[in-house]
């Protein structure tokens, strides 16, 4: 079965890797798949929040990147919750809404911020008082952004040497691909979708990049206050940011059939190598069955590629 042409696709699907599975998402409905330890898959389908997904804000240019945020530090970090009960073998009836699923969040959301905006603003304020570099405020900003990305590409190879992650990374591979083919029109079936590219555009990733060179330009306007100041403008910042970076990520990725876009975007796809690998086709079972429950869910086909394997479901409450 093949899927509509490419100019017919309506929604721009998402998803990310989770422990020993992937999520999808759609605009009503996110689909979790996990391989468990007897070689089954286990679903979980989520409705999503139609205010936070489908609501003007999702439709709102600049904020409807606060949604790219929640995705990644609410809605995935608590997949991964999900999804890690079920890759042990302990699967239970879990509301993603409880105090461990809020409190893994919160957790995750401060780490990112005081590694990724706090110590970089630090250290940059500490080498201007060094270098004497107080009246060159552009300097000290660039300073700032290029300790900023090297925080995260060290960050994203140093995880991606644990063995663990690398199979999380090669769900993320088999995440792309899914993604890719269906937008291809392609048929979705483990041997086909092997057959495309392990980057794409709208990956996380590049939304992170995106982000660092964004922050440049953005903090650059503000130039460099005192410290507990710049501390919180930086963070006060953060969804400014994250909006402006949504829509670039947006564009290029409407227009990659642009010479001049597919060459801007070559390092966020040239970075997505350190946070993918290739997956077997295992994974990319896993990913079909979590794309095509969500595109079941959201009655954008009438039928789906079967799993060869058993597949278990488990279906809760909506994310508030």
């Amino acid at each position: 079965m093949k899927n509509s042409p490419v100019n017919e696709i309506k929604f721009s699907y998402g998803g990310q890797a989770v422990i020993e599975g992937v999520m999808m998402r759609g605009a009503h409905t996110a689909a979790i798949a996990v391989r468990d330890p007897d070689g089954n898959i286990a679903i979980h389908e989520q409705p999503l929040n139609a205010t936070l997904y489908r609501g003007r804000i999702s439709k709102t240019p600049f904020l409807r990147g606060i949604v790219g945020l929640w995705d990644a530090l609410g809605l995935g970090t608590r997949a991964l919750l999900w999804s890690a009960d079920v890759a042990l073998g302990k699967e239970e009836d879990v509301n993603f809404n409880g105090p461990l699923g809020w409190g893994t969040v919160a957790i995750s959301l401060i780490f990112g911020i005081g590694l990724f905006f706090v110590l970089p603003s630090a250290t940059a304020s500490l080498l201007e008082r060094i270098l004497s570099l107080s009246d060159q405020s552009i300097v000290v900003n660039l300073i700032e952004s290029l300790v900023r990305l090297g925080l995260l590409i060290g960050y994203i190879w140093l995880i991606g040497r644990i063995p663990d992650v690398k199979r999380l990374f090669g769900y993320h591979g088999a995440e792309h691909k899914t993604i890719n083919a269906y937008e291809a029109g392609t048929e979705l079936t483990p041997e086909t979708v092997a057959k495309y590219p392990i980057e794409h555009p709208r990956c996380g990733t590049a939304f992170l990049l995106t982000v660092v060179i964004v922050s440049l330009l953005v903090f650059s306007l503000f130039g460099r206050p005192p410290f507990w100041l710049l501390i919180l403008s930086r963070i006060l910042l953060i969804p400014v940011v994250a909006g402006i970076a949504y829509e670039i990520l947006r564009f290029t990725a409407k227009h990659m059939d642009n010479s001049l876009i597919r060459l801007i975007v070559m390092p966020n796809l040239a970075l997505q190598h350190l946070t993918t690998r290739q997956p077997d086709l295992s994974m990319i079972e896993v990913a079909i069955v979590a794309f095509n429950r969500v595109l079941l869910s959201e009655q954008a086909q009438s039928n789906v590629v079967p799993s060869s394997t058993d597949i278990k479901e488990v279906v809760i409450g909506e994310v508030q």
